[in-house]
């Protein structure tokens, strides 16, 4: 009786594992959609086997461990192609409204550079129409009103782009302080020795998700808990412990800091990665040179046209007269040396036209007088010069400013085009990536059909044998009767 009752364990034993088995198989079934899950499978141990007579007898069968299917290499490729994926995505929306500010349609600043200056050649055919001067200064109003707005749209763009890393701080907190709670539940249960295998798949997602957001880089240490830190080494979660980043809005920009320990630093470009690096790098470098370059811009086009008119007289013979207003930080009038990044700074934001009377257009030269001592009513050398300047001037001997525009607009182009290579590229390599990893630790459901079928046999059979042991055990009892 002694070995049946063996047989009758070993039964009772493959029972429940085959039904643990199908249990396991179900859940991986009814995971097959989720992102992110690895799929489980059971993990089978015999039972220590005992002597009986001469030979040693198993025990049956038992499920040590339900593991998932992991592979840490690609986990690390997907996380670092999300860095680069989070980046590029990130700057596509920023770099599409910088490409509608400076586009390249009959409507923007090259356009009405033109305007001005072939009004000024209009006024040279007939220097002392009345109508040809208001025309004057209405497209040098129009000019104006065109830095001023476009130095207001650079400003709305940076504004977004504080909005924007702003709207992500909350989830990005959040995130960090799951996987600190994560890293205590996942160490609490495999202390024990299980495994916290849907625990790990959303800490896996997480770390992801904060690679592809700050730039994050993840690595697990020997007791299981997985430790996050920024691009410059700065922590965000060690252990069960999460720091939080801040935003600071006193400034004049936004900035970030993060608070670990008690400490709270500054966060800059170097310690970012992925979207807020890309949000980051346009507002603190590429508008500012865009910003840099339109000031250029509006500083020597004003600059220029201010000293050939101051040169030349109106029909009310006044001379002096600016047409636009001075530069903020203008020092010295060429020839001289080139003005500074810093004397340009709010050159574009502040150009206007300061002339109103339209006799006071210096459309002749001033040494040019009549008998009664009035600048000559038909004199237009000084127009005809004013005019010219857009062709004859170049600004650092290189470029007329339709040509200095151009280039300002080319960069934006080239590099909203260089973005949209480059995120393409990025997400066919995640998608790449992440395709693989479903191929060697998702859900297959073909192989999960094949593991059911082979489950329920395995079920059927160890039903099939305990039958068997009781028909047996009944017969025994039937003899001793």
């Amino acid at each position: 009786m002694a070995g049946l009752f063996n047989a009758l364990n070993s039964a009772r034993t493959s029972l429940e594992v085959s039904q643990k088995s199908i249990e396991i198989t179900g859940n991986n079934i009814a995971n097959v959609n989720t992102e992110g899950y690895s799929r489980q499978k059971a993990n089978y141990e015999t039972y220590p086997a005992m002597n009986f007579g001469d030979f040693f007898i198993g025990q049956g069968v038992k499920i040590s461990d339900v593991s998932r299917d992991h592979d840490v290499f690609i986990d690390a490729q997907i996380k670092q192609k999300a860095i680069d994926f989070g980046l590029q995505d990130a700057s596509t929306r920023p770099l599409s409204e910088l490409e509608s500010v400076f586009n390249i349609t009959e409507d923007n600043i090259s356009t009405d550079i033109d305007n001005f200056f072939d009004s000024l050649q209009e006024l040279s055919a007939d220097p002392s129409d009345l109508v040809q001067r208001n025309n004057v200064i209405l497209q040098g109003e129009v000019l104006a009103t065109s830095f001023n707005n476009t130095m207001n749209q650079l400003n709305s763009i940076k504004e977004n782009l504080n909005e924007t890393i702003l709207s992500k701080l909350d989830a990005v907190n959040a995130q960090i302080n799951e996987i600190a709670d994560l890293n205590d539940r996942i160490y609490s249960i495999e202390i024990h020795g299980q495994t916290a295998n849907s625990a790990r798949d959303q800490r896996d997602m997480l770390a992801k998700s904060l690679a592809q957001t700050l730039g994050a880089q993840s690595y697990e240490n020997d007791n299981g808990m997985l430790s996050v830190a920024l691009p410059g080494g700065m922590p965000l979660v060690q252990g069960n412990m999460a720091m939080t980043i801040t935003a600071d809005e006193s400034g004049a920009d936004l900035t970030l800091k993060l608070k670990a320990g008690g400490v709270t630093r500054d966060l800059t470009l170097k310690n970012m990665g992925g979207e807020f690096k890309g949000l980051m790098d346009i507002r603190d470098n590429f508008i500012p040179e865009l910003t840099a370059d339109m000031d250029k811009l509006a500083y020597e086009l004003s600059t220029q046209v201010n000293l050939q008119h101051q040169a030349g007289g109106g029909l009310d013979s006044s001379t002096g007269n600016l047409f636009f207003s001075i530069p903020p930080n203008y020092v010295a009038s060429p020839p001289g040396p080139a003005p500074t990044a810093t004397e340009y700074a709010g050159a574009a934001r502040q150009m206007s036209v300061v002339i109103t009377d339209p006799a006071k257009i210096a459309a002749g030269a001033a040494a040019t007088t009549s008998a009664s001592g009035t600048v000559a009513p038909g004199d237009n050398s000084n127009a005809l010069t004013l005019a010219n300047i857009a062709d004859t001037y170049l600004i650092g001997g290189v470029d007329n400013f339709n040509s200095l525009y151009g280039k300002v607009a080319a960069k934006v182009g080239v590099e909203s085009n260089q973005n949209q290579l480059s995120l393409k590229g990025a997400e066919d390599a995640l998608d790449q990536l992440e395709n693989f990893r479903d191929g060697l630790v998702g859900v297959s459901l073909e192989e999960e059909m094949i593991s059911l079928i082979q489950y329920q046999r395995g079920f059927e059979s160890s039903a099939k044998f305990l039958s068997t042991v009781d028909e047996m055990m009944t017969t025994i009892l039937d003899i001793k009767r």
